[in-house]
């Protein structure tokens, strides 16, 4: 299936909010849905994932009368780092409780502890009915490096290949492949940035990154003539130089920082990401309106927002 789609679940950072002032650009936290290559990629698992399960489960239940002829779920789920707001929706992720579920889930922590570890601590046990031990579904967590590349492939499970040089990474034509990096330009222990590359497009979700003076060069270069750039944009730049309360050194960009990127990049389509949860709907549009001059090279994302890359 040649599809490359991608949809906004939540584009919200820090926390969720649930009141009418924030119901046009949505309260959820980060979680981006991409289909490509008849593959389910889930970008972060903050709530906007809640609602993905939920649809997963309907079309699950539609499939067949009985469990034996429903077509199982498959998905890849792409951790940017494990702060509440990126994992939150986890648990309630309603096809994890059906057995003949698949969910490979990728990310990395520091050096002397696992992926695995991590999840099973913060999101399961004691802050959760279940332990990650009673999933019913098939649940695998692995720790990925800037080396790795993950690919998919019809009818096989992912592919985890270790990238020394550019000969390294030869995929078929139809094979959807994931390489990352790690950016430490987040408090505690940074964030992987990942590109999905699909039928000669390519998608870069660079979220909760601090931008350096002058610009960040390896994203630059990493990113290098994406078609969609997903970047962080939680504060304006009054915001993040308030002499008050400042947020330098927070690990978020502003939207101007966005847009530099996206120019050092030369990306086809910048999507504003991350937002601050203290900006409702009418801060929101004002931002919007801001940045229009920009020619529809750059958009403020929202639930629900959807673009095709093929």
């Amino acid at each position: 299936m040649s599809e490359f789609k991608v949809k906004f679940r939540g584009v919200r950072g820090s926390y969720p909010i649930a009141r009418k002032e924030y119901l046009k650009y949505g309260g959820n936290t980060s979680c981006v849905e991409v289909n490509a290559g008849g593959h389910l990629i889930v970008l972060d698992a903050g709530t906007g994932m809640i609602d993905v399960g939920d649809e997963l489960l309907e079309k699950y239940i539609a499939s067949g009368s009985c469990n034996n002829d429903r077509s199982p779920i498959k998905a890849v789920v792409l951790l940017s780092h494990i702060h509440h707001d990126h994992i939150q929706g986890f648990t309630f992720f309603r096809p994890l409780h059906i057995p003949s579920t698949t969910v490979n889930v990728y990310g990395n922590v520091n050096y002397n502890e696992s992926l695995s570890d991590e999840l099973a601590e913060l999101l399961f046990g004691k802050s959760f009915p279940l332990d990650l031990g009673d999933i019913a579904g098939n649940l695998n967590i692995k720790d990925i490096a800037e080396t790795d590349a993950i690919i998919l492939r019809h009818g096989e499970p992912p592919i985890i290949k270790r990238i020394e040089k550019e000969d390294d990474l030869i995929a078929d034509e139809n094979d959807v492949v994931i390489t990352c990096y790690r950016s430490y330009a987040h408090p505690q222990e940074g964030v992987i940035i990942y590109k999905i590359s699909y039928k000669g497009k390519t998608l870069v979700y660079a979220t909760d990154k601090e931008s350096y003076f002058g610009g960040d060069k390896k994203l630059a270069n990493f990113a290098r003539g994406c078609n969609l750039l997903i970047h962080d944009a939680q504060y304006t730049t009054e915001d993040y130089l308030n002499s008050f309360v400042p947020k330098q050194g927070y690990g978020h960009s502003t939207f101007d920082m966005a847009v530099e990127c996206q120019n050092q990049v030369n990306a086809e389509k910048l999507v504003f990401f991350h937002f601050d949860p203290s900006y409702d709907d009418e801060k929101l549009d004002s931002i919007n309106e801001h940045y229009k001059g920009l020619g529809g090279k750059a958009l403020l994302a929202y639930e629900g927002l959807e673009i095709d890359l093929l």
